[in-house]
């Protein structure tokens, strides 16, 4: 939060938009730059909605403190990274299903099984890309607070291998980008 508030301290899509509309309708004028003023998007929202202020998929709005970088992202990239140092990310899910055509069955699908990884790094995606959806955050927001809690949770499993007497051969995981990480001791 230190550097939520005291470093970035990036607006939020919310308080963005309701700067392009007191600016757009004249009310007050803030430093907002005019191709945002003009972007086919805000007259979109305009059209659709009659303000300027951008819709919110939450009544109750967004959070009061800054944007960057998405808590749940961070939350979210660092348990991706422990779910995968737990379990063999190329495991294979088979028995995979969708729903039916009726909404309320179950179908196979024979050609698709995913690692456990994939899903893994689907679930995490959703988590934070799901806030930017909703007007909540940026993609920079989502994309920055991935790789922070990936960040974080290796940090601690590094702390982690260095503290085990009995011989373990570490841990071996993929991260969202596709890097590799390998955290054994000595490795830091």
């Amino acid at each position: 939060y230190y550097q939520k508030w005291m470093v970035h301290r990036r607006v939020r899509p919310e308080a963005l938009g309701g700067l392009v509309h007191f600016t757009k309708v004249g009310q007050r004028k803030y430093p907002v730059h005019a191709a945002l003023l003009s972007s086919p998007a805000v007259d979109a929202v305009f059209s659709k909605s009659g303000t300027y202020l951008l819709p919110q998929a939450y009544p109750e709005a967004c959070p009061l403190h800054p944007s960057y970088p998405s808590g749940h992202a961070v939350i979210g990239g660092a348990c991706s990274i422990m779910l995968k140092a737990l379990f063999d990310g190329s495991m294979l899910l088979p028995g995979c299903v969708k729903v039916g055509a009726d909404g309320t069955s179950l179908l196979p699908l024979p050609d698709y099984s995913p690692t456990i990884g994939e899903e893994i790094d689907k679930l995490v995606f959703n988590i934070a890309m799901g806030r930017d959806w909703a007007g909540i955050h940026y993609r920079s927001d989502a994309v920055s607070g991935l790789r922070l809690g990936e960040d974080v949770a290796i940090s601690i499993l590094q702390d982690l291998v260095g503290t085990c007497a009995e011989d373990f051969q570490g841990f071996s995981l993929t991260r969202l980008d596709g890097t590799t990480v390998n955290i054994a001791k000595g490795t830091a």
